[in-house]
């Protein structure tokens, strides 16, 4: 019995430092919508600020002080942040939010690593707080009492924050409707980058309190994400309250998850996540979030097939990559391949985002079952490549009608992190069924046929799966259930009164997307021979966002050239310098910025722009014309 109350003791000492990250990122989604990828970041950032600043800073006040100062100046910089870079794209789809953020992760992840090394680092003991406290007979450290008595203190201060101050009732008046705060002349801007700041020193905080319990390394700022985005939708997207109930719960999940069920722990909290998200959408204590997001059809112009000259060009761009063998050796083939794989993976998640309006944040399920799939069907059944590759797709499918089942009952942020959700059960169970999946060791020996064990051959492969999955995606956004799916992705209330199912259509258009995405997985496990559990991470499902975003959400293919330059340039900047991410982030930042439709989109509205002033100066200079012919 006293292993189960010490083990309940560590898991409300874990509990705070987790309320204070996601109750920063529920309050900053709550008032500005921003889906924040790098709140991580900046918890990692604070522990390693709090590092430098409590090794100088002596005793107990200099120990304190250090970790306020660290969040304080954490919490500067987030305030820089969203002064030069969030404020510009409040306007835009969360999506780019998303994206921007996600590019500000990779740029601190390389600066964290350029000013303190790659190795982890231990931080001192709170001074006075060494020790341990006896608890029926077992050790309790001390430092966890506090952590314990600090989260509900931080909860009181929050309350009398938003509910005694008249910043805090603007901030929850923010939060229930902010066109209704602007209208009442309040200067939304300041109030935004007060949330932000708010929100950033609470992750900060947190962070830094965590250098006297574990040391601080490079994962910690994808480690934590998961479980905040977790305890937001569980606890309520904006609700202090709820998050703080939401850590209590996730927390101690992990700590008897450990202890009572080690083999699927991993699994327990997205279980949680996803039958909350089921039954009660928008969480313990939140309310129904609305957006006034534009959808794709309103904020991009009537899609058309292609034209004869761009299906000419499209042609000789097939052709050109079809001999592309005769001047590329096997590793340029190799590249190649990974490639065309990017591009059918993002070009699934394009048909299911701008056709079907589904944003999905968990992506990467279908293409990690596609690879287990073609795995499991070379090792376990001796199946050769070309029914393999027939396998990873079904598997796919599977997958996607299993999961979109539920996630099609939603929409909006709440259809996104149910997919999130969905995916990281996936990759919880591909990690921890070790007898089956390997874990973390994989699965090895996945090799194609004989006749496409050539890198000349396998390519070739891949670009005529490529150009097929392309072609039969675009017949479908211009096939009448292509009109369907996007009439019921602009106004599915009017799409529902003339008979058209939102479910129905959707189910069948997310079934499709896991699909392609399946094929791409497939191949993938015949390309690196292998299939490993991060295939289903996260990071995997924010590849393809960004590609997509890159090429242009509002385009019917754009993302086949968004996966061409983001995965060349990840694969260069690699090989090329040691702060590819820094580079990389910094290319994702400016491209957010400069190009908000992405980069197929922002052309074809540059080219349909040019045409536009060209027809009218033609048209203005025709009267003229005209007039002074008759006076001749």
């Amino acid at each position: 019995m006293s292993l189960y109350v010490v083990q309940f003791l560590t898991g409300l000492a874990n509990a705070a430092s987790l309320f204070l990250a996601a109750c920063g990122l529920s309050v900053i989604f709550g008032v500005t919508r921003i889906v924040n990828f790098a709140h991580g970041a900046f918890y990692m950032l604070g522990a390693y600020v709090a590092f430098s600043l409590t090794l100088r800073l002596e005793g107990v006040v200099g120990f304190w002080a250090g970790i306020f100062l660290a969040a304080i100046i954490v919490a500067a910089i987030g305030a820089l942040l969203e002064m030069l870079l969030l404020r510009r794209i409040y306007q835009a789809p969360e999506l780019f939010q998303l994206l921007a953020t996600f590019g500000v992760t990779l740029m601190v992840q390389d600066i964290v690593h350029m000013i303190w090394g790659a190795q982890d680092l231990v931080g001192p003991r709170a001074p006075g707080l060494q020790g341990a406290v006896q608890v029926m007979g077992l050790p309790v450290p001390t430092y966890d009492i506090l952590l314990i008595i600090l989260g509900p203190l931080v909860l009181g201060a929050l309350w009398l924050l938003m509910h005694r101050t008249r910043w805090g009732v603007l901030v929850r008046a923010a939060t229930e409707d902010r066109d209704m705060v602007a209208a009442l002349g309040v200067n939304q801007k300041w109030l935004f980058t007060g949330v932000f700041t708010l929100g950033i020193f609470l992750a900060a905080f947190g962070g830094a309190l965590q250098i006297p319990r574990t040391a601080v390394n490079h994962l910690m700022d994808l480690s934590i994400i998961a479980e905040v985005f977790v305890v937001v939708v569980i606890g309520g997207l904006g609700s202090i309250t709820g998050a703080f109930l939401a850590a209590v719960l996730i927390a101690e999940l992990n700590a008897f998850g450990i202890l009572v069920l080690p083999g699927i722990s991993l699994v327990l909290m997205f279980l949680v996540m996803a039958v909350v998200l089921v039954l009660r959408p928008w969480g313990f204590l939140g309310k129904p979030v609305s957006t006034d997001a534009k959808t794709i059809g309103e904020t991009t112009r009537p899609w058309h097939p292609w034209s004869p000259t761009m299906a000419v060009l499209v042609a000789a761009s097939v052709l050109l990559a079809a001999a592309l063998p005769a001047v590329l050796g096997p590793y340029g083939l190799s590249i190649g391949a990974q490639i065309l794989i990017a591009v059918i993976f993002a070009m699934s998640l394009q048909f299911q985002m701008s056709t079907g309006g589904l944003d999905s944040f968990g992506h990467a399920a279908y293409f990690g079952l596609g690879a287990y799939g073609a795995a499991f069907a070379i090792q376990w059944f001796q199946l050769p490549m070309e029914l393999a590759l027939i396998v990873g797709p079904l598997a796919g499918l599977v997958g996607a009608l299993v999961f979109g089942w539920f996630c099609v009952r939603l929409s909006g942020v709440y259809f996104a992190m149910l997919t999130l959700a969905f995916a990281q059960i996936t990759w919880s169970i591909a990690f921890q069924w070790v007898e089956v999946t390997g874990g973390d060791n994989g699965i090895l020996g996945v090799w194609p046929s004989e006749w496409a064990s050539s890198p000349a051959a396998f390519y070739w492969l891949t670009l005529a799966a490529a150009v097929l999955t392309v072609l039969i995606l675009r017949h479908l956004v211009f096939s009448p259930f292509g009109y369907r799916l996007r009439g019921v992705r602009d106004s599915s209330v009017r799409a529902e009164s003339i008979g058209i199912s939102r479910q129905r259509t959707q189910y069948v258009a997310f079934a499709i997307s896991g699909t392609a995405a399946g094929l791409a997985g497939a191949l993938f496990a015949f390309l690196k021979g292998s299939i490993f559990p991060d295939a289903l991470a996260i990071p995997t499902s924010i590849d393809a966002l960004v590609m997509v975003l890159l090429g242009g959400v509002a385009t019917v293919s754009g993302s086949v050239v968004g996966a061409i330059v983001y995965t060349m340039a990840t694969i260069w900047l690699m090989s090329e310098t040691d702060l590819s991410r820094l580079v990389l982030g910094g290319f994702i930042v400016f491209l957010v910025v400069a190009f908000p439709q992405g980069i197929v989109g922002s052309l074809s509205s540059f080219t349909s722009g040019s045409l536009e002033r060209w027809r009218g100066r033609r048209e203005a200079s025709r009267p003229v014309a005209l007039s002074a012919e008759a006076s001749r």
